[in-house]
């Protein structure tokens, strides 16, 4: 039987980043997920690109995983956000001594760096493929039974499976969640002028439509990351577009202003979708990233919002070893709860109101909207906040997110 301080199931991003976290800090996981790893860097797996906050990215520097991303990353130095191609909206652009807003990074990059940076780590064991066939909570600790007859033992089950996860379900926490009526079109293109580090979030009224900053490609070109949200009855007519047809869509919503565009790269697609977990612990269980929540892309806030439970669990989990308890011990289980639900509550409110707010038709509306832009964009601290937020450094910050040592 294998033991360890901690059993995480799912060895996605948030995941393996909570494992890495756990092993500088001198506890031992077991990181158990059902994909092959050989699959999950390919350009065909996962097509999208990342908006790492600030503080997400401090989080990966601290732990050594920012280090095997040298040289593939493009800083986010400004958004704009605007009503359609309307003059105004709002400019967010820190000054040349802060901070970036974020950094963006192809998944499949970062999926890359957290797995050659967990095959390096000392306390780290990777069992993928494995998948659990039998778990066990209770108050002696967690048994994992996996298919292949290996059995797990922790004191802590931490569940990191994604929107769909059966360890949340296995343990009854009840979920609010619906659909929207929307699919996000995810697409990389090359342009003919430079973006200059600059991301654009672009508001129709049939959905958010995203431009975001890339490093160029191997042919010089300037890049950006598009994800386009359609309506659903219009997902499927719309991806059966040829390239080029695709890439005047996609140019006609850009308003040139970035040139000539044509695609980089396959398209994919994801149904959209909100889901909060009623509790975010139970018994010897944690649960992080999407097995937690799941919210619109709106402001791009989703895996941040992941990388955030990652760093406040480490944070309660070693905090705790020093203390001598057992990590799946209640005290530090209500910690994580309280810690985390206020923040990913209230991130889940705000981008649900902006994704309901947003989709309001009409002129009326559009000036409603036109007007609290411009009020944003005038009144200074009202400014700040946004970007705070954007950077990911409101609230009480977990020491990892400022780049710290726990």
């Amino acid at each position: 039987m294998q033991r360890a301080d901690v059993i995480i199931l799912g060895g996605g991003l948030v995941g393996l980043t909570l494992a890495i976290a756990l092993d500088r800090h001198g506890l031992s996981t077991l990181v158990v997920d059902p994909a092959d790893p050989a699959t999950q860097v390919a350009p065909s797996y996962d097509g999208r690109a990342t908006a790492v906050a600030s503080s997400s990215w401090r989080m990966l520097e601290a732990i050594g995983v920012a280090e095997r991303l040298a040289g593939v990353t493009c800083a986010i130095r400004a958004i704009r956000v605007s009503e359609g191609l309307q003059p105004g909206g709002i400019l967010f652009a820190p000054g040349e001594e802060d901070d970036p807003l974020g950094i963006m990074v192809e998944n499949r990059l970062l999926r890359g760096a957290l797995r050659d940076t967990a095959l390096a780590a000392e306390r780290l064991d990777l069992l993928m493929p494995a998948r659990p066939a039998g778990v066990v909570r209770d108050g002696a600790g967690v048994r994992v039974a996996l298919a292949d007859g290996r059995l797990l033992a922790a004191p802590l089950l931490i569940g990191a499976e994604g929107r769909n996860s059966p360890t949340r379900t296995a343990a009854g926490i009840a979920v609010a969640q619906w659909r929207y009526d929307h699919v996000a079109i995810v697409a990389t293109i090359a342009h003919e002028r430079s973006h200059e580090a600059t991301a654009y979030e672009i508001f129709y009224p049939t959905g958010p439509f995203a431009i975001l900053p890339m490093l160029a490609g191997e042919d010089g070109r300037p890049r950006s990351a598009i994800v386009w949200s359609v309506k659903a009855r219009d997902a499927a007519p719309t991806l059966a577009l040829p390239d080029r047809a695709l890439a005047h869509e996609i140019g006609k919503r850009m308003g040139g202003f970035l040139g000539a565009i044509e695609l980089a790269g396959p398209r994919f697609n994801y149904p959209l979708g909100f889901h909060h977990a009623a509790s975010i612990t139970a018994e010897r269980l944690a649960l992080i990233g999407d097995a937690a929540h799941g919210i619109h892309p709106i402001a791009g806030q989703g895996l941040n919002l992941g990388f955030r439970d990652a760093a406040a669990l480490a944070e309660v989990l070693v905090e705790g070893a020093r203390l001598g308890l057992d990590p799946g011990d209640a005290q530090l289980m209500a910690r994580y709860e309280r810690w985390r639900s206020l923040d990913t509550f209230s991130v889940a409110l705000a981008t649900d109101s902006l994704t309901r707010l947003y989709g309001v038709p009409g002129r009326a509306a559009s000036a409603i909207r036109r007007l609290g832009m411009g009020a944003v964009q005038r009144i200074g601290p009202l400014k700040e906040r946004f970007m705070a937020e954007a950077r990911g450094e409101a609230g009480e910050l977990p020491l990892l997110l400022r780049g710290l040592p726990i």
